[in-house]
């Protein structure tokens, strides 16, 4: 229920002659936010200091690491449901009378026993399921049956009762009051915060209908107001009312209660949106509508080749439904930033489905970006619903370009196809991209709007099916940025941490048991052991197909001494644990339960010799499971492989690596995280950015696959055969992914058998030697993946009144923002802010533990302090007093931290002067001592200014 049981009442004295209250929102007053729906939405609440949720819906605050969000349970003191738990042990005889608003029961608080029932049945319960705070609501519902003043005197004497109860049995409970006036006299230091409902906009439950708040009742309000912020000195916060879609109602109406030196929170009437209070987060989620072949994967759909990395890189998290099923029932404003629909069949066969799905999303403010085809026909109907003119005629010849916007011919020009005309044209609400002719047919093929925009078939991308490539015609960023109405904000960003682009390494456990090919050590695992893992001393992670090394695969006479080599490789310091699978699928479609009898009718020999047509390594014997690939193989290196003290932490997809959702649930359900997949391969022969892949994929719940940044030299050698040197070409696809725009980290990701040929194994040093030389932070391989986890959950909300201020909350494993419009932090009051240089793509923001709150000023801000501009190091710890710094630094391979305006500054490193690189641009750099291991020694730098 909403937190109110009944219409506000005022007194007839309104005290309409006290002067209002004009006064901001102290910066310390905590921002706080209610959520009473199912499953809340924790990755964009976590953005509040404390959310009060529901609690009878489920929700577990222990399940969830949110160290900077304190979770509390809505509870009711005046009033019960027949719906909650607690009111079948309740005796009938307290209650007293009914509100017929809620359906509810109106609780006797005079009764000597309800204090002590309360903490007990209410209370207790969920302090033990992790609660630390409570909303204790209907506080005013005895007014319902109270009345004369004797019987008001009871009932407010038995809700005082019950409050220090509660504090009696949980002292460090934190306690939040919905209005009680009458009572804060005697319980004001008791509370954690005062909140009231309606201030300016309300809800009437018995009519629903929304209401302006009159002047007296305001007033009346703000009198309590003083009281409660002035002599209590509590926080106090009004709750007010807007509709669910109407976003810039509920901005509006926050910033006119701050205004009042109130605390905002600003939801709908049901709370079950995410409101706008002190802060505005901002929706982070696109859905991705398309009509993929039924006959592949989604992994090969356009939304996850072309749309999903322009989309990641602009910030936003990406989920994908299927048009020609049911629809998605709800795509609110304040979860999700937009809708990009793209289309190869138009019309499709739910049109009125589709029409009436696009309608509500116009309707409720949802921005939409059509490509390659609308999906509808093309009518009166459609050019009605999305403001557009229907023109004349018909292209009967060659087509012309009439006017083209910058963003048009991106990659390659637009190539005019008259077949594909579409007799439309934008109104005085939209702006044409590209509007083409063909005598006097006129028609836009391209345009932005006020719901959003489109880009027709062939002018988004251009398929060359001749060379297998594609291109972009439009540029895709500004487009979709356009399209979509996507505000300035701070972009997570997984390519970098502390200025510096990151590296990783990771190999794939194929041909381990492959002989090399020269003079030297036997095995392909040994020639990388002793030429490549002990010569580049970086984070590495290394992978074995059990199938291949183990016992019970295909070489049980060559396992003791692969088994041998897999220990010493594996007891390297710097190498941390995958697993390759049992059996190395090769194609995860098959894998997926119903595809044993299509594996079947392909009979024993289809798997002979295991190449890329087969379903599996040809191990006798096997029949296959994805428990034996998963669970199988994790246990058995960890088992028979692994060094003391350490485990399996990463299953490397094989084959396509295109896992379903069951195989990709059951590797999190395993306790190890998932990488592989994606393709990432532009190069000066295919430099285009539909060869960039996106971070991962979200295959279902729990079913989350993060794709490796690169692509390994498989792909660059045409599939293992020849030239084999290719993999040096790897290096143009880093320098493309780094300029104009950081698109990827640096990721060296190759297979065991780069280790048979002297060709491969060449290209394979001279890409570690360019990477090295590069600006780089070497990681480990699971390090990345836990910050494209981060990516996805990471909340950024922007402070109501002050565009420029902004709060950013993460897991911790993602430190890193990127801001692509004017302006730099100001440091000298920011919080989790260590500092920021410019680097591909914008200015690079670098956070101590992924929660930050910051002001971006003009970059011609005076007097900035120190700060951090690169580091080839994890920071933590960070603190500032006035013109000193102090914090910790470590890292894995020739750890450095360079200072900025710290020309004049002492600088100390575990309590020692330290020796410094002192440069004429005012830096200073600090060398520090650190070696790759699979933890972090953590040097302490303190800077005196």
């Amino acid at each position: 229920m909403p937190c109110t049981t009944f219409a506000q009442q005022t007194p007839a004295t309104t005290g309409s002659g006290a002067p209002a209250v004009t006064s901001s929102v102290s910066a310390s007053a905590p921002n706080i936010a209610w959520y009473y729906g199912d499953k809340p939405p924790v990755a964009q609440l976590r953005a509040f200091d404390a959310v009060v949720v529901e609690p009878d819906h489920g929700f577990d605050p222990s399940q969830f690491k949110t160290p900077k969000t304190q979770w509390y349970a809505y509870v009711s003191v005046g009033e019960v449901t027949p719906e909650r738990s607690w009111y079948k042990e309740l005796p009938k005889a307290w209650l007293l009378g009914r509100n017929a608003a809620w359906a509810s029961r109106v609780v006797d608080q005079a009764q000597p026993e309800w204090p002590a029932f309360y903490v007990e049945h209410v209370i207790k319960p969920l302090w033990d399921k992790g609660y630390r705070g409570f909303f204790l609501d209907t506080l005013d519902s005895y007014q319902l049956v109270a009345k004369d003043d004797a019987s008001r005197a009871a009932q407010e004497a038995g809700m005082v009762r019950v409050i220090r109860a509660i504090k009696a049995r949980y002292p460090d409970a934190k306690l939040i009051f919905n209005r009680g006036f009458e009572i804060l006299p005697q319980v004001h230091d008791q509370a954690y915060a005062v909140a009231f409902e309606s201030l300016y906009r309300g809800w009437d439950q018995g009519s629903k209908q929304y209401k302006d708040v009159s002047d007296a009742d305001r007033e009346w309000l703000m009198g309590h107001v003083r009281q409660i912020r002035d002599d209590y000195h509590l926080p106090v916060i009004a709750i007010d009312y807007c509709p669910p879609t109407d976003r810039a109602c509920a901005r509006e109406t926050a910033k006119r209660i701050k205004a009042q030196g109130v605390v905002p929170y600003v939801t709908d009437p049901d709370l079950s949106t995410i409101g706008v209070g002190r802060i505005e987060v901002l929706p982070r989620k696109v859905l991705i509508l398309q009509d993929r072949d039924p006959r592949t994967t989604i992994d090969t759909s356009e939304g996850v080749r072309f749309v999903a990395t322009p989309l990641n890189f602009l910030g936003y998290d990406v989920e994908y439904a299927d048009i020609n099923k049911p629809l998605p029932a709800s795509v609110p404003p304040d979860r999700y930033a937009g809708v990009v629909v793209w289309v190869n069949t138009s019309p499709i066969k739910q049109v009125a489905a589709l029409s009436s799905w696009v309608r509500q999303r116009i309707h409720d403010g949802v921005h939409i970006a059509f490509l390659n085809q609308f999906g509808l026909p093309v009518d009166g109907s459609m050019a009605d619903m999305f403001k557009l003119q229907l023109v004349r005629g018909r292209a009967n010849g060659p087509l012309s370009v009439v006017s083209q916007d910058k963003m048009m011919g991106f990659e390659m020009a637009p190539q005019p196809e008259r077949r594909e005309a579409q007799p439309i044209k934008v109104s005085a609400n939209g702006q044409s991209l590209l509007r083409l002719k063909s005598g006097n047919f006129e028609f836009d093929a391209a345009a932005i709007t006020d719901w959003g925009g489109y880009v027709l078939n062939p002018y988004a991308v251009f398929s060359m099916d001749t060379v297998e490539q594609a291109r972009w015609v439009v540029q895709p960023i500004e487009f979709l940025r356009r399209a979509l109405a996507l505000p300035d904000m701070p972009i997570p960003d997984v390519t970098s941490e502390n200025g510096r682009r990151l590296m990783l390494v990771h190999v794939d456990g194929d041909g381990f048991a492959s002989r090399a090919e020269f003079p030297g050590p036997e095995y392909s695992g040994e020639v990388l052991l002793q030429d490549v893992w002990e010569k580049y001393r970086i984070p590495t992670t290394l992978s074995v197909i059990e199938g291949e090394v183990g016992a019970s695969g295909l070489y049980p006479k060559l396992t003791p001494r692969l088994e041998a080599i897999a220990r010493q490789m594996f007891a390297l310091p710097y190498v941390e644990l995958g697993t390759h699978t049992y059996s190395h699928p090769f194609d995860w479609s098959r894998t997926v339960p119903g595809a044993a009898a299509d594996r079947a009718k392909e009979g024993p020999g289809a798997d002979k010799g295991g190449g890329d047509t087969a379903f599996t390594l040809s191990i006798p014997g096997y029949k296959f499971s994805l428990d034996r690939e998963i669970a199988g193989s994790i246990n058995y290196i960890n088992e028979r492989l692994a060094p003391p003290g350490k485990r399996v932490k990463v299953l490397q997809w094989s084959g396509d690596c295109q896992p379903p959702e069951i195989a990709v649930r059951m590797a999190w359900d395993a306790g190890v995280l998932n990488m592989n997949g994606g393709d990432t391969t532009i190069t000066r022969s295919s430099p285009s950015w539909t060869e960039i892949a996106p971070l991962g994929i979200d295959k279902g719940p729990g079913a989350y696959q993060v794709f490796a940044p690169n692509q390994n030299e498989n792909v660059y050698t045409n599939d293992w055969t020849g030239p084999f040197y290719g993999f040096d070409r790897l290096i143009e696809t880093l320098q493309l992914t780094d300029t104009p725009y950081r698109f990827k980290p640096i990721n060296i990701y190759y297979h065991m058998y780069s280790g048979t040929k002297l060709a491969s194994l060449k290209a394979l040093k001279k890409v570690y030697d360019y990477a090295l030389s590069q600006p780089v932070f070497p990681i480990y391989s699971t390090e990345y993946v836990v910050k494209v986890l981060d990516f996805r959950n990471m909340a950024i909300a922007r402070e109501v009144g002050d565009d420029n201020t902004w709060v950013v909350r993460g897991d911790g494993d993602l430190r890193e923002l990127r801001w692509m419009a004017h302006g730099t932090p100001r440091l000298a009051d920011a919080q989790g802010v260590v500092g920021y240089d410019k680097a591909a793509g914008g200015i690079y923001i670098h956070l101590d533990d992924g929660a930050a709150r910051f002001t971006l000023a003009p970059e011609a801000e005076p007097a900035k302090p120190a700060y951090i501009a690169e580091a080839a190091a994890f920071v933590r710890n960070f603190a500032r007093n006035g013109n000193e710094l102090s914090f910790e630094a470590g890292g894995y391979y020739k750890p450095f931290v360079r200072l900025a305006n710290a020309g004049a500054c002492r600088v100390k490193v575990n309590g020692n002067p330290a020796r410094t690189a002192r440069a004429q641009d005012n830096t200073v750099r600090v060398d520090l001592t650190g070696a790759a291991a699979q933890t972090v020694t953590y040097q302490r730098i303190d800077v005196v200014c």
